[in-house]
């Protein structure tokens, strides 16, 4: 079999004034690629989530996204990577577009120099009965937790395991372990945990937030905007913060720290119900990977 070539631009999606971010690998005209090469390729970039865009016939792009391990239905961080690319090289030219994604189609929109992506209107899920072994796995407390605040599964489209924490104190010292957050993530099929602490003193920050996710091979991510959107649909419905647009930074507590910045915009109906949202950031090439397969 005749060898392929392949090139890989990495960008950094929800950089924060330009700076941190989370890298995605993106890899255009992927249509000849089949599901091995793409997992091949994402070992080979070696980073959280790369993006295949390929042509679609349900939307102007199809994209489909692997960690180094396995297919994931949506990421957050590489479609905004995928669409600042897009936009910024001038492959899209309105201030809308779409992806196909294996499930279903979803829209984008711009503002500015801003990527977003559509997600679902949330589900929530009580897990009381775990609460226990979900601290334990996190090495916390019950005291630790921000009081009066449930740990929840949210699901936007990915669902995550939410858990709020008092202070950006108690959020830096986690001590994660991994073989039981992957245990609880397999039972409840999750992503992961996004665990955050409410930014009650900034005007421009709404949360601070850290994200694990070993069952898809991820320890710690710098941005996950499948993550943040569950977030802000929590801490509009729980905390009753009610804001159309939600900052949520993460990423700031990492070794070494790589700052990143999630958009999140809430579209509500009669009695501040949530009927979607869009989470978004900019992204900025960073580098390229050329190899072959």
């Amino acid at each position: 079999m005749k060898d392929k070539n392949i090139k890989v631009q990495i960008i950094n999606a929800f950089v924060d004034n330009d700076n941190g971010g989370n890298p995605a690998g993106l890899v255009l005209n992927s249509d000849k690629l089949t599901i091995e090469d793409k997992l091949k390729i994402a070992k080979k970039v070696g980073l959280s989530e790369t993006a295949f865009v390929s042509k679609s016939t349900s939307a102007d792009f199809k994209l489909d996204f692997f960690t180094p391990i396995k297919q994931i239905a949506h990421c957050g961080h590489a479609t905004v990577a995928t669409f600042s690319y897009l936009k910024q090289n001038a492959y899209v030219t309105g201030s809308t577009s779409s992806k196909e994604t294996i499930d279903g189609s979803r829209a984008i929109k711009f503002d500015g120099e801003l990527a977003f992506m559509q997600q679902k209107s949330p589900k929530f899920q009580s897990i009381n009965d775990d609460q226990g072994l979900i601290l334990k796995s996190l090495n916390l407390e019950k005291s630790d937790l921000l009081p009066n605040s449930p740990i929840e599964i949210v699901n936007t489209g990915n669902s995550f395991i939410i858990v709020p924490v008092k202070s950006p104190k108690v959020l830096k010292y986690i001590k994660p372990n991994f073989d039981l957050i992957n245990e609880i993530s397999e039972k409840y099929d999750l992503i992961g945990y996004y665990v955050f602490t409410p930014n009650m003193k900034s005007s421009t920050r709404d949360a601070s937030a850290r994200m694990f996710g070993p069952r898809y091979g991820i320890t710690e991510e710098a941005g996950t905007g499948m993550a943040a959107g569950p977030l802000a649909c929590y801490i509009f419905d729980k905390l009753k913060i009610k804001k159309k647009r939600f900052l949520i930074q993460q990423g700031q507590f990492m070794n070494p720290p790589s700052p990143s910045l999630i958009y999140v915009d809430i579209e509500t109906r009669d009695n501040n119900i949530i009927t979607g949202l869009m989470a978004g950031g900019k992204g900025i090439v960073k580098s390229e990977m050329k190899f072959e397969i």
